[in-house]
């Protein structure tokens, strides 16, 4: 049932005057705005013609405010005419009513987008970070789910001039630090660059541009619910009654007022946002709880989130540096960073364990070596993170589970940068988060603290220990690689074709947005540390969280391994990039890659047969690239047929690029690689009928690392490859 706003505004409104001021200002300035556009519109016409395009990029929901409210798609200019007109003919020029004004506010929508749409017509829009303008699709379902389960706890759209800089900063890192999504419009962009507050895409705050750009944070609303709440264009109740029950957002209007304001503030009434400004309004200016005027700048966050109704519960760290989801995507690169660990370049490992309640002292942080202020600027160092979980429903299989998710805790701090897993993840920290006092131990308080929340049907105790001292690294290592071998074990008497369902895993898109990982039981994820099981007890933890499952149904080709069951549900979790995915090929349409994969394939078309490489090895590959340099063409969630990052123990699975011939037309990698994988890749090559030492048939870096210095190598072994069907 869609909401009743005049009861809505009925109890908003006290004993006293209607606010018919308010009213008129938002006539008067839609009247300013509809014009506008109207002159703008027929200026495209008489110079463009009636049928030129308009469109924003990178859409499928043509111009989203219109097509929302009222299902139309515009494709051409010549539809722009009787849409305004008809928004001129909806407001009532001297009814200042509640019902006019609101009516007045959704007809200012409509001329904000038509007039932002006309200028990419026009041509003027150029992409300038961090200013974002129009937000694309795949960032509206990059942040969308989060936004709507609240995990993003709301949106606020800040728009207008700070009556201080300074102060305005301290606004807006006080909702990033709470996890919210902002909006900005006017000259508080300035401002905020001017602080050095960090901006973009990636901080879920997005620099809109000028005044009339803010119609970009409504179409972005707006598209969430066509999007993930299923409602369909044209259904305007429904919409509207959707915006105000699960879009959280509310408008901070700072500076000066002027009527195209108003009436822009009273279209974001109509979709259910209240609007709270720093300047003094008349009694006949406010609606209580919808139009309020709040100029202290130390209140005016507090106000907007009651009256909009949010309430946190994210917890409240005595960190120095914020945290929340705002700074998941943040990068960290080399000119900015402090310190480093592991990524190949040190020792460095990450394990969750289960212990009894007596093992475990909950909330303890211990660093054992040295602290973050005690290492030079520039320095590599060994490290480990190990997390003792105590909890009365906790189970062993859940470990891997609650491990994988430090990636995405670890990156809630700002300034922390975490990617890859188990004893290949790889850490930096920033300058500017060691400049403002940030401390390992402060790692471990963010993981003590976000394990409990997260988790809190089966994590009861948390106690977390950071190494840094490089004995005390080697040390436990081993039992970290010991705990990774007995849950890769567990997985040993699964296959692909026992089980019913596959499972996904989405816990890299805050990096690589359209990348999906299909976890199969014969198919790790390619991080190496989910399993097909960690998938299914993910699940059974939360069943809306990032491993979600894929009923396998009726392949559509059992070699490559299709299934259109997998096909629908890529579509969809790509932001609709990605159409059809093989689990079984590196040749066609292969899974896509984030960046945090253990290792890369990649085609040597000389020798008829694929190369391994991994993080580990830094030198040149038969291919002609380094693994960074092959990270960087195969990352992002890009099919990159001929090229794939997977996970190590996937070279090893019964189900390793079958259609392309398995493990027969491995002909390179590093000697590392081999050494690690020699058991269970000597078992595998008797299950294929391969000779014992076919591992010694696979060329390494002792050998040579061009095609040319390994030919001579494989010739003499006789290596299967060269006399396979040819890949290309």
């Amino acid at each position: 049932m869609a909401l009743d706003f005049d009861k809505v505004y009925e109890g908003a409104i006290q004993e006293g005057k209607e606010p018919k001021r308010l009213f008129r200002q938002a006539v008067e300035g839609t009247i300013i705005a509809l014009s506008y556009a109207e002159i703008l519109l027929n200026q495209a016409i008489r110079k463009y013609g009636p049928d030129a395009p308009v469109a924003y990029p990178d859409t499928a929901y043509y111009l989203p405010v219109i097509r929302c409210l009222s299902g139309e798609e515009v494709t051409t200019l010549r539809q722009l005419v009787p849409i305004l007109n008809r928004m001129r003919n909806q407001v009532k020029t001297y009814e200042y009513t509640f019902e006019n004004a609101r009516l007045a506010g959704e007809a200012t929508l409509y001329a904000a987008e038509i007039i932002e749409a006309l200028r990419y017509v026009r041509g003027e829009v150029q992409q300038v970070e961090p200013w974002t303008n129009f937000i694309g699709d795949p960032v509206v379902r990059r942040f969308g789910i989060k936004m709507v389960d609240w995990t993003i706890p709301g949106e606020a759209v800040i728009l207008g001039r700070a009556k201080d800089s300074k102060k305005l900063a301290k606004i807006v890192n006080d909702l990033m630090g709470k996890g919210f999504m902002l909006f900005l419009a006017d000259e508080v962009i300035e401002q905020l660059l001017e602080e050095n507050v960090k901006l973009g895409i990636d901080y879920i705050a997005f620099p809109l541009g000028n005044f009339t750009q803010v119609v970009h944070a409504a179409n972005y609303a707006l598209r969430a619910g066509m999007m993930f709440g299923g409602i369909a264009p044209g259904l305007r109740e429904e919409h509207r009654d959707y915006q105000r029950r699960r879009i959280r957002a509310f408008i901070l209007h700072l500076g000066e007022r002027d009527d195209v304001k108003t009436a822009a503030e009273m279209g974001c009434i109509f979709l259910g946002f209240p609007v709270i400004t720093d300047q003094p309004l008349a009694e006949d200016e406010q609606i209580p709880d919808w139009y309020m005027s709040v100029p202290d700048y130390d209140k005016i966050v507090q106000t907007a989130m009651e009256v909009r109704g949010i309430k946190l519960t994210n917890i409240e760290l005595d960190i120095p540096i914020n945290f929340g989801p705002a700074f998941e995507g943040e990068t960290i690169r080399k000119g900015d960073m402090y310190v480093e660990m592991g990524g190949g370049r040190t020792t460095s490992f990450e394990l969750v364990r289960t212990v009894g309640e007596d093992e475990i002292e909950d909330g303890r942080v211990e660093v054992i070596g040295r602290e973050l202020d005690e290492i030079a600027e520039g320095e590599k160092i060994p490290f480990g993170i190990m997390v003792d979980i105590y909890g009365r429903k906790m189970q062993e299989d859940f470990e891997g589970v609650l491990e994988r998710r430090i990636h995405d805790f670890v990156n809630y701090g700002e300034g922390f940068w975490h990617t890859a897993q188990r004893d290949i993840n790889w850490l930096r920290i920033s300058k500017d988060a060691v400049a403002k006092g940030a401390k390992f131990r402060h790692m471990g308080d963010i993981l003590v603290a976000k394990m409990k929340q997260d988790f809190p049907a089966i994590v009861d105790r948390v106690q977390v220990t950071i190494l840094t001292d490089e004995a005390a690294v080697e040390e436990n290592i081993k039992l970290a690689r010991q705990k990774y071998r007995q849950r890769d074990d567990r997985m040993r008497g699964l296959t692909d074709d026992a089980v019913d369902t596959f499972y996904s895993c989405l816990l890299c898109q805050s990096f690589a947005p359209n990348h999906v990982c299909i976890v199969s039981p014969e198919r790790v994820g390619l991080c190496g540390a989910v399993t097909w099981l960690d998938g299914k007890a993910s699940y059974e933890i939360d069943n809306t969280g990032p491993n979600q499952p894929i009923p396998k149904g009726t392949a559509i080709d059992d070699v490559k391994g299709m299934w259109q069951s997998v096909n629908d549900y890529l579509y969809t979790a790509s932001n609709r990039n990605l159409e059809e995915v093989n689990l079984y090929t590196l040749m066609e349409k292969p899974m896509t890659s984030c960046g945090c994969f253990e290792a890369i394939l990649a085609i040597v078309p000389e020798a008829n047969g694929i190369m391994v490489t991994t993080r580990e090895h830094s030198g040149l590959t038969p291919c002609g690239m380094t693994f960074s340099t092959l990270a960087g063409m195969v990352g992002g969630g890009t099919q990159t047929p001929g090229f794939m990052g997977i996970g190590r123990s996937y070279i090893v699975s019964r189900k390793f690029i079958t259609a392309d011939g398995g493990i027969r037309r491995i002909v390179w990698m590093p000697k590392e690689l081999k050494e690690f994988l020699r058991e269970d890749f000597v078992q595998r090559c008797v299950e294929e009928g391969l000779p014992e030492d076919f591992i010694d048939m696979i060329a390494d870096e002792t050998i040579g690392t061009t095609a040319e210095e390994i030919l001579p190598f494989l010739e003499e072994k006789g290596h299967p490859a060269l006399t396979m069907d040819p890949l290309m």
